[in-house]
């Protein structure tokens, strides 16, 4: 499969499968251009990190293509690892060596690195660079591992999770760190269990369900794929049925919702009806979609054929 212009990561009906036959990758599709910060979602065992790991080359696909930096990243390890940087959820340091002696050795490994305290600098860690390993606060450890995938200033950066274990302010950081990476040109594949993070940085996002890609785009489309909901309070006196058919709206009792792809006309219908009728609408909230409510939907689908025709 060749390259094509732009992309740096590709990958064509990708399959990756397990002793006994389980097949925890599908058949997937997808690119991400040059300079892009793609999300890659999905619930436990929904395929993700057996995708990212044939994108670092950490293993061979059972089928279909994959190319990094117009590579094949398993059989090409030698051209396509240099220029990568890989945060993996857990570093494995040794715990006895400094912060310091820990990037100093893996610099060691690594062709054309940044000197040491550059790197601790950029992910906050400078003033700890004496300290030990195993006296590093489980955010600090997560920081260390970001600051090892950018010793060797890579074009393509794997970051696995990278912000579990750290505070809201150490979380700011990184998504500013994160940010500037690929405003400078480094194209970033990111895996998140936070849809925030996930809406905040990612340039497009592909959800993954039970070894498929599910839905795709930017955050803003896979969240209009969702319906919006409209809630309120109807008074006592005033019976659901008297709402305009046309909204579908379902009723608790005198609890209202109602779900739509309209949502202005929708919600204009109501308040039409609401102000003919002399009606107070009691906590009236309109609201879209938001990434995690589509990130839900999909993972309480048990087949993925639901949530694939939502994203269609």
């Amino acid at each position: 499969m060749a390259t094509t212009e732009g992309f740096v990561i590709e990958a064509g009906e990708l399959r990756r499968s397990y002793a006994g036959g389980f097949e925890a990758v599908s058949g997937i599709t997808f690119s991400v251009a040059r300079g892009e910060l793609f999300a890659l979602l999905g619930t436990n065992g929904a395929g993700k990190t057996s995708t990212v790991e044939l994108l670092e080359g950490l293993a061979e696909p059972s089928g279909g293509t994959v190319r990094v930096l117009g590579h094949d990243p398993y059989r090409e390890r030698a051209a396509v690892r240099p220029r990568t940087g890989v945060m993996l959820q857990e570093g494995g340091f040794p715990s006895d060596l400094t912060v310091s002696e820990t990037v100093r050795l893996w610099a060691g490994c690594t062709s054309g690195a940044r000197p040491s305290g550059e790197s601790l600098e950029l992910v906050g860690l400078g003033h700890r660079s004496g300290i030990r390993v195993k006296q590093l606060s489980g955010g600090e450890r997560r920081r260390l591992d970001l600051a090892l995938a950018l010793l060797g200033r890579p074009e393509v950066l794997f970051l696995d999770e990278p912000t579990t274990g750290l505070d809201a302010e150490g979380r700011q950081d990184t998504w500013r760190l994160v940010r500037e990476l690929r405003d400078t040109g480094t194209t970033v594949l990111l895996t998140t269990h936070y849809m925030e993070e996930a809406e905040v940085l990612a340039d497009r996002l592909a959800i993954m369900h039970q070894g498929r890609i599910v839905a795709t785009g930017t955050p803003a489309e896979v969240s209009a794929s969702r319906p919006a909901r409209i809630r309120f309070l109807l008074p006592d006196d005033v019976p659901a049925g008297r709402l305009p058919l046309t909204l579908h709206a379902a009723a608790e009792g005198q609890r209202i919702e109602i779900r739509t792809h309209r949502l202005q006309q929708s919600l204009g219908e109501l308040l039409s009806w609401a102000a003919d009728s002399g009606v107070e609408l009691g906590g009236l909230d309109a609201r879209s979609a938001t990434l995690e409510e589509a990130f839900l939907d999909i993972a309480r689908s048990d087949t993925g054929e639901a949530a694939l025709a939502g994203a269609r």
